[in-house]
């Protein structure tokens, strides 16, 4: 059974063997992922830059946003994090990838120099697809549970070794994705291969104590915080939170310490759809969404111009946080009701 599990899809398969050809001995790679970067995002690019590097490619990282803290454990000597450099990063490339993405508007700052790149462009995702990709070519397919979990297929269709390091960064990016194998997307293949990645020498508490419980004392006070602001409609199933724009400052935190506070608002009992509302600052306010059971806050991210998943969102809105809130929260109401 296990072994079945592991087989590639045959769809998965054709898409990475179209591209076998570009993944050349002596080209210049260039890795890059969605603006904050997680652990999905992280783990597959550091797995993909080991495997390239093992195979006489020459990759490099070149994200929109700066590597997080909690993930330069997957890092290390032999993977190049070129991200510092902005777009001057992409010159001199004979092939561009782009992980964890399916609108080329993701990658920030990097967005008119990828779509002005030359060079053939490859995109590896487990997103809806958009209408605007970053590339026309690549592997995507939103049933996979991670984009890692697309990597880890990668390798297989090449016959590229797993190394531990490599091990590690694909099962990061699969256990972060699934909420540690405890959300929807957790299916029997995604499991089967987290298997493989420990027999490869994953040791699973590690894996848990870097990702889950290395939190600063700041993160904990800011969870407090954003707590607080918690509302909740049992009429609609619908929760929500708020976060004020000098948050990280005032707790000494970083962006990536804010990752799955959203997800106590989605544990409330009744919940159908939960939204965080970050504040930027600059007339700008990121909308996180997360459902549970059929409600699809991916159709509804959609109404403020985002998107994702059917079960986990976002948004970034133009405008002041307490218009914007009431806005988003009047329209839920509507999405949620028994006549939509």
């Amino acid at each position: 059974m296990s072994h079945d599990l592991l087989a590639v899809p045959p769809q998965r398969r054709a898409a990475i063997e179209s591209f076998a050809d570009e993944l050349v001995a002596g080209r210049k790679v260039a890795l890059s992922t969605h603006l904050n970067a997680d652990g999905d995002g992280c783990g597959s690019e550091s797995a993909l830059a080991r495997m390239l590097t093992a195979h006489g490619l020459v990759p490099h990282i070149v994200n929109p946003t700066p590597w997080p803290d909690m993930f330069d454990f997957l890092l290390g000597t032999d993977v190049v994090d070129r991200t510092g450099k902005g777009s001057r990063a992409l010159k001199g490339i004979d092939l561009l990838i782009v992980l964890d993405i399916s609108d080329v508007k993701r990658l920030g700052v990097l967005t008119d120099s990828v779509r002005a790149l030359d060079v053939p462009k490859l995109v590896i995702d487990h997103h809806v697809a958009s209408d605007d990709p970053a590339g026309p070519h690549g592997v995507s397919d939103i049933t996979a549970c991670a984009t890692a979990e697309l990597v880890y297929d990668v390798a297989m269709v090449m016959g590229w070794e797993i190394t531990p390091a490599i091990a590690r960064s694909l099962y990061t990016g699969m256990l972060t994705d699934t909420g540690g194998f405890r959300f929807s997307n957790t299916s029997p293949r995604c499991l089967a291969v987290a298997a493989e990645l420990l027999a490869y020498g994953v040791d699973p508490e590690e894996m848990y104590s870097r990702i889950y419980a290395s939190a600063p004392a700041g993160r904990i006070r800011l969870m407090a915080d954003v707590l607080g602001t918690l509302q909740v409609d049992d009429e609609h199933g619908l929760t929500w939170l708020t976060m004020q724009a000098d948050a990280l400052e005032k707790y000494g935190v970083k962006s990536e310490d804010l990752d799955g506070i959203v997800e106590h608002a989605r544990s409330i009992a009744g919940t159908r759809m939960a939204l965080f509302f970050r504040d930027l600052g600059h007339g700008k306010v990121k909308v996180s969404f997360r459902s549970i059971g059929s409600t699809d806050v991916n159709a509804f991210a959609r109404e403020f111009g985002g998107g994702g998943h059917a079960k986990a969102s976002g948004a970034l809105i133009a405008g002041e946080l307490a218009a914007i809130r009431d806005q988003v929260v009047d329209r839920a109401r509507v999405f949620l009701s028994p006549a939509t």
